[in-house]
């Protein structure tokens, strides 16, 4: 269940990000709102997952597959380029994130 939960906050973490460029600078009403609400279910849903997984592992993956998916989505709503650079930084991220999770034993 808590690889559930933590899949749910990397959702809510993509939002955040995203909803904050959307917000342009907290001056625009709904997307503030929305942004405001995906930090707070985001954060809400690590603390379920965090129960049972280690605080190092939870947290990193949350924080390194919602900074994919935040560029990824970047790239597609707001034409942010996607370079081979971010490239090869989402490989080492991946591999991360698959080292971590034999790490937990999982």
């Amino acid at each position: 269940m808590a690889w559930i939960y933590l899949s749910i906050a990397i959702v809510f973490e993509i939002g955040f990000a995203l909803g904050t460029n959307a917000t342009k600078g907290f001056t625009r009403l709904w997307p503030s709102v929305f942004t405001l609400l995906s930090a707070a279910g985001g954060i809400f849903t690590l603390s379920l997952a965090l129960k049972t997984l280690d605080v190092g592992v939870g947290y990193t993956i949350w924080t390194g597959i919602g900074s994919i998916g935040t560029v990824i989505l970047g790239a597609l709503i707001y034409k942010e380029k996607i370079t081979p650079a971010k490239l090869g930084s989402f490989a080492a991220i991946i591999g991360g994130v698959v080292l971590l999770k034999i790490a937990a034993g999982i």
